[in-house]
């Protein structure tokens, strides 16, 4: 494929200007201390990655996505053997009311599941063109950036573009949550996980809501964006190596985690709040989810 070619496939790119900014949210330990950071200036993708962009990526170099690569047993020694066929985890609506201290009550290992098959291997991509690709792993993202010519954001390039230049607002359209009536981001609106309101509880295409003031969309749910940051529990340190990003409740699994930034369709109000610029999450960059992809960036 020709540089133009990608180029085209990858679409529009916002410049970001240099700048000094408060970042971090002190009323949340894993988002604080509230600290002041410096960004060189660079472009951002002004949306997520679509399932379209993703596939001519796909096209071009035969590239297989983590969530269909077959699994050593090897790595998951106490895995139940059905699932140890290649898939990914799937959201599905309760029926009711759950814990929600119990994420097994929503979420379901579904083999088959994968950016083409996003809700298991009878599902398909049909209609779903424009939306954002979902089910990336780190390693997936990374792919695609390397052959856009791009890379993945630092978290503090992906939250002073989610800023938009408003100083320290805490969401993305400014200090002031949304208004009954308002559609200002793919985040959960209803009961959750059993009854979103019509028009949520799934992505939406890409663009469906205003962007920032920076002409971006979507930094604010949709789908949760991988940054290249090691995670750690405080903005106060730094995680050096993989090692220090395992979990520790599931010493098990001794699987790097990195930074995922913007909330996604399934965070709710009365759940995790995380659509805003300040939150962060970590997640093992050997899973994709049905609400996790991506976005890129580049020198300005």
């Amino acid at each position: 494929m020709t540089e133009v070619e990608i180029h085209t496939a990858v679409g529009e790119l916002v410049r970001i200007p240099a700048q000094s900014l408060l970042q971090g949210d002190a009323g949340d330990p894993e988002e604080g201390p509230v600290r002041e950071v410096t960004v060189e200036s660079f472009r951002i993708q002004a949306h997520q990655v679509t399932n379209a962009q993703f596939a001519v990526f796909v096209a071009d170099t035969s590239y297989r996505t983590v969530a269909e690569r077959e699994l050593d047993p090897a790595h998951y020694p106490d895995a139940p053997p059905e699932n140890l066929r290649p898939g990914s985890m799937v959201f599905q609506r309760t029926a009711g009311p759950v814990n929600l201290r119990d994420m097994s009550q929503w979420w379901r290992w579904t083999p088959g599941a994968a950016w083409n098959h996003p809700r298991g291997p009878r599902s398909s991509l049909r209609g779903l063109e424009s939306h954002p690709v979902v089910h990336i792993a780190y390693a997936d993202a990374d792919a695609y950036a390397e052959w856009a010519g791009l890379r993945l954001p630092t978290e503090e390039q992906w939250e002073t573009a989610a800023r938009g230049g408003l100083p320290h607002a805490r969401f993305t359209w400014g200090d002031e949550p949304e208004r009954p009536g308002q559609r200002l981001a793919n985040y959960w609106h209803g009961e959750f996980p059993y009854l979103p309101d019509t028009g949520y509880g799934r992505t939406a295409p890409v663009g469906s809501f205003a962007p920032n003031p920076y002409g971006l969309y979507d930094m604010a749910g949709n789908v949760w964006e991988w940054t290249t940051d090691l995670y750690a529990p405080s903005r106060a340190t730094r995680s050096c190596c993989a090692a220090d990003t395992f979990d520790p409740r599931q010493p098990g699994f001794p699987i790097e985690r990195r930074v995922l930034k913007g909330g996604s369709f399934l965070c709710a109000d009365s759940y995790c709040l995380r659509y805003r610029p300040a939150a962060r999450r970590p997640h093992m960059v050997d899973t994709g989810m049905s609400h996790i992809g991506f976005r890129c960036v580049a020198d300005a």
